[in-house]
Formats: C-alpha cells, structure tokens, sequence
C-alpha cells in the first residue's frame, strides 16, 4: 500500500508545479500588475527549489564522507590497537634476549667459580688470585650491563638517593658527609640498584676543645700537688733526710 501512495506522489507534485507556473497567466488576465509579481514569487520559488535539490544533494555527500571517515577512524584504531600488541611482544622479546645474553655471560663467571671449589688449593695466595681474576671477569660482565659501583669517598656529601645512612658518628669530617663505606651499592643507567651503605659524621664533638684543656690543667695541678706532697713529706720524714745525707 506503501508502494501506491509514493507512486501517487510524483504525479501529485507535478500537477502543483504545472498549477503554479501558470498562476501568473491565470492571474494576468485579472491583474497584470499583481501577475508580475506573482511571477517573481514563482521564479523565487523555483530557486528555493533548486537550491533545497542542491542541498540535499550535499547532504547526502556529507553523510557518506561521515560514513567513510567513521569507516577509517574504526579502521586506524584497530590498526592501533594491534600496533601496540605487536609493540609490547617486541619489547617483552628485547628483554628475554638481553636477560638470556646477561646470564649467558654470567654462567662463564659461576663455572670460574666452580673449579676454583672443585680444586684442592695448597697455595692460598694462588687461591685468592684466582678469585681476584674471577671477579675481574664479573666486573667486566657488569660494566658490559652499563652498572656502575656506587662507593663515595670519604668527606662525599650525603646523596639521599643514592647513599643509604647506617648510622651516624662524631667525626673531624664535615657534618652530613660520608664517613665511610659500610657496603657499596650499584646503579645502571643512571638508576640505583642499591644504595650504598655509608656511615655519617655528625660533626666534630663541640666541647672536645674544652675537655682537652680541662685535662691539661687537671694534670698540671696533679703534678703540682704531687711535687708540694713529695717535698713535704720529705721534710717531716727524717729517715729520708739521714738516707739522703749517706748517700752523699
């Protein structure tokens, strides 16, 4: 029933557009003047019509460049999507390879390690060189790895990210600096591993000055008292008197 009534419409909207353009001569023959004017809003309305016919003409292109632009957007996310999967393999694959490669190397340094246990070492001096070439070799590994020993020199400013402070003590050294190196720690790449572990001074004691000059006299006036002791027990002793006067 649907199909009948779309197929009237056609006829229906060209018998409107015969009726109107030829309502200026029906009106002409009453009003000539009116039928001008009339004739202007037929033109008008023509134009408006053309211009409609126009425009949904551009609608339509519109809706289908939407329609593909949705399309691609749809198109490039799931393209994304599957870029970062693939980028996350590569990246997990990167790491077992060098993880693999970095133990590959240190298996050579634990079978070092290993013979040196398995041999019956008389000379020890012989024992410990092989351990010190042993961890020349680990170093090596390491240094391969871009890891760096963390290990400041004494008089160092405390690093809060990279010294860890055991303990602190009363030291010549200036405050807050490092007073010596309990552990090392390690950094790679510009990261810490580990923090070294580092004593700290607090300063040197501030009445230690004092106390030195306190003993001193303390033991100029022992000294003195002794001596004034000695003398006068020497006077009223006359045993010591006649033991010196026999001597002589």
């Amino acid at each position: 029933m649907s199909d009948n009534d779309g197929a009237e419409e056609t006829p229906g909207e060209d018998a409107d557009l015969a009726a109107t353009a030829d309502l200026p001569s029906r009106v002409g023959e009453h009003d000539e003047e009116l039928a001008a004017a009339v004739e202007d809003l037929v033109a008008e309305v023509g134009d408006l019509r053309d211009r409609v016919e126009d425009l949904e003409a551009d609608l339509d292109d519109r809706e289908a460049e939407v329609e593909d632009l949705e399309s691609r957007l749809k198109r490039k996310q799931a393209d994304f999507q599957n870029y970062k999967k693939r980028r996350k393999r590569k990246e997990a694959e990167i790491r077992d390879r060098a993880t693999e490669d970095l133990v590959d190397r240190l298996l050579d340094v634990r079978d070092d390690l290993l013979r040196a246990l398995e041999d019956d070492h008389d000379d020890v001096e012989g024992l410990r060189e092989g351990v010190r070439m042993t961890l020349k070799e680990f170093d090596r590994v390491l240094d391969a790895e871009n890891v760096e020993e963390i290990a400041p020199d004494p008089g160092t400013a405390v690093d809060p990210n990279r010294h860890e402070v055991m303990m602190r003590v009363e030291s010549d050294r200036p405050a807050d600096t490092v007073v010596e190196v309990y552990e090392p720690g390690y950094e790679m790449a510009d990261k810490v591993l580990r923090a070294a572990k580092v004593t700290v001074s607090e300063g040197p004691a501030e009445d230690s000055d004092e106390v030195v000059e306190q003993g001193d006299g303390a033991d100029e006036s022992g000294n003195r008292d002794e001596e004034e002791a000695g003398g006068q027990a020497a006077d009223d002793d006359p045993a010591a008197g006649t033991a010196f006067d026999d001597g002589t």
